[in-house]
């Protein structure tokens, strides 16, 4: 299937063309910005890797597909129900039997391939990640708190792959979602859908399927399967999720989506945002803890954001990782510097694109600073992470 061009309320420079195709991690159009670096340099594919969360758990993974039976999908249009992908992950126990799921489905890769250009197919192979598929859940006493992930423009719900299963092994359930037709998504019955131009979907719209997604976990958490097909679930994973701890993140429109839905549904209780423009502007009162991770959309270079940071009336937070790029948060920061050496990029358009940031860092500020949130705010965990500028982060800057 070929996909359509993209049109993106995001900045659409090269460094988020790639990172969006990067997302899923597969080769991407580098020849985009030197067509002389498109030829890959090593005769066979490279295997990219992602590294190992660091928490004392196993980590398990389910994907579901939750069709929305109230509401007409605004791209679709008349006669089509909302789909969305999802994936839950989660401390998991038992897991030799089951195996590592890997980033996107063959079928996804061939498409981000058909649509980015540039390389042939066997450039890259996605990574393995850290989660067993159907693996049983661990409860490691009471049910276990919620975080829910909302990805950028025309991306892919793996784009956090880090930041997902560093949570899920420090024994959050974490429920990532496709936003179809602004991601690259494959359904049960083997329809992929690709991100469309027009009509665009809006971070409003993205929050609208996140709030049908909390009514998914709600009947989730009741001990109901929320799959269309039924196809069975993890066990012990109906009735696992803590309906009074569940927080949400996002990066760029994902992020905004998170403060949509903050604004309009009370069930989340603290909110993380990865460098998200926050357009259009949210102008209402936000009372929950909420912090900023910002890198290109500043609150001093964006108005939207500091407009947005002025409404924050509870725990706030906004730090900054000096080097960082819109997609240093993201899995992307770790996964590009892979292909770059196998493609032959210079050091200067490697640069362009993850900026001065070192992936190693990055990926341990992935890891750090959203748990170090979700545990102060979900499990009433106080660390010291959060109170100030650390000696082992000295690159992280904290924004007054």
């Amino acid at each position: 299937m070929t996909s359509t061009p993209f049109m993106s309320q995001d900045p659409m420079t090269r460094r988020r063309i790639l990172g969006a195709a990067l997302a899923v991690g597969v080769a991407v159009p580098v020849g985009l910005a030197h067509p002389a670096s498109a030829a890959p340099t090593t005769p066979g594919p490279v295997q990219l890797t992602l590294p190992v969360p660091t928490g004392p758990y196993p980590v398990g993974t389910v994907s579901l597909h939750l069709v929305d039976g109230s509401r007409p999908d605004p791209v679709a249009g008349p006669g089509h129900h909302r789909e969305l992908m999802a994936s839950v992950w989660y401390p998991a126990r038992r897991v030799e039997r089951y195996a590592l799921a890997r980033w996107t489905s063959p079928a996804v890769t061939r498409a981000l391939l058909a649509t980015a250009g540039g390389f042939p197919a066997d450039v890259a192979v996605a990574p393995l990640t850290a989660g067993h598929e159907g693996a049983p859940v661990l409860r490691t006493g009471g049910r276990l708190p919620v975080v829910v992930f909302s990805h950028a423009a025309h991306d892919h719900r793996s784009d956090t792959t880090i930041v997902v299963q560093e949570l899920a092994s420090h024994g959050y359930v974490v429920v990532t979602v496709d936003h179809t037709y602004d991601a690259f998504s494959e359904f049960p019955d083997g329809r992929l859908t690709v991100p469309l131009g027009r009509p665009a979907l809006t971070p409003p719209d993205f929050a609208t399927d996140i709030r049908f997604v909390l009514d998914c976990i709600e009947g989730l958490a009741a001990g109901r399967n929320p799959d269309a097909e039924q196809r069975p679930l993890p066990a012990d994973l109906p009735g696992a999720l803590d309906l009074h701890r569940i927080g949400m993140f996002g990066w760029s429109k994902g992020a905004t989506a998170t403060a949509f839905v903050m604004s309009e549904d009370r069930r989340v209780r603290a909110g993380l945002s990865f460098d998200g423009p926050m357009q259009p502007v949210i102008a209402t009162d936000l009372d929950r803890p909420f912090m900023m991770m910002t890198a290109e959309f500043t609150r001093a270079a964006q108005p939207s954001v500091a407009e947005f940071w002025s409404h924050l009336r509870g725990w706030r937070l906004n730090i900054q990782a000096e080097g960082a790029v819109h997609s240093s948060y993201a899995d992307v920061q770790f996964l590009i510097p892979q292909l770059a050496q196998a493609v032959g990029m210079s050091d200067a358009d490697l640069q362009e694109w993850i900026g001065t940031l070192d992936p190693a860092r990055a990926v341990r500020i992935q890891q750090a600073y959203p748990l170090a949130f979700f545990d102060l705010h979900l499990r009433h965990r106080p660390g010291h992470l959060l109170d100030g500028p650390s000696s082992a982060f000295p690159e992280v800057k904290f924004i007054p």
